[in-house]
């Protein structure tokens, strides 16, 4: 059942995103663009969720995090601009908007933006994946600057080709839409680099967990998440074990 939260992650995303694409038009120093980009989402995001859910804690990448979020029951979880390395490189499209809401244990509803490609993947509209495993070569997506050690060892073990792309929320939106058949990344992340990617990819039926298959989980302290596997449901299992022969 689609929820006012689920609505509500999808059209902040989708707001943020809009006015993250006007800043970027407006051109000027990469770096400049980059630190005002990170800055007026943030204040967007939390300025809007402060008046519209003014009893839930937030934590952002770009806020200072309040420990009173630990006690709290529901959480937004949110990325003013993630990629924001990519966000001023132009004519990159691997950047996005992350907002997730964690309640009492699990993420219940998400949203990733995806502003230059015309795209807001969320919880709101879920985008079901064939449950069938995919044939041909299977395509692992990498960070671009950090892609983990055991990747390659993974590619060769599985017969998988490694593509590096930029915003996890782009390399999750990716596994979702079909283009490729996995995420994969180990040396840390933090909680908002991946809520929202998890909840949407979770809403569509992939599988979504640390590369030991344990749990993934959020609102914890510190908000790390060190390591991430998003992959389409039918090579789960399999995945896994492969990870585990190659780290």
């Amino acid at each position: 059942m689609i929820s006012a939260d689920d609505r509500l992650a999808a059209d902040l995303a989708a707001e943020a995103g809009r006015r993250l694409l006007a800043l970027r038009a407006e051109g000027g120093d990469a770096a400049a663009l980059r630190r005002d980009g990170d800055r007026r989402s943030h204040e967007f995001l939390t300025a809007e969720l402060a008046r519209l859910r003014p009893g839930d804690a937030v934590l952002s990448e770009e806020g200072a995090d309040d420990p009173a979020r630990l006690r709290a029951s529901r959480v937004w979880i949110v990325d003013p601009l993630d990629g924001t390395r990519e966000f001023g490189e132009p004519g990159r499209t691997d950047w996005a908007v992350h907002v997730a809401l964690w309640e009492q244990g699990e993420l219940t509803a998400g949203a990733v933006a995806l502003p230059a490609q015309d795209k807001v993947l969320s919880t709101a509209a879920p985008q079901a994946r064939p449950a069938a495993a995919p044939s041909g070569t299977l395509r692992f997506l990498v960070s671009r600057t950090r892609p983990p050690d055991f990747a390659v060892r993974l590619a060769e073990k599985t017969g998988a080709e490694l593509v590096p792309l930029g915003s996890a929320g782009a390399k999750a939106a990716a596994v979702v839409c079909g283009d490729a058949e996995a995420y994969v990344h180990s040396g840390g992340q933090y909680e908002w680099d991946s809520a929202a990617p998890v909840a949407v990819a979770v809403a569509a039926g992939l599988h979504a967990s640390r590369i030991d298959g344990s749990k993934l989980l959020y609102n914890q302290a510190p908000p790390s998440v060190p390591d991430i596997l998003i992959c389409q449901a039918a090579i789960a299992g399999s995945l896994l074990e492969a990870i585990g022969s190659v780290r």
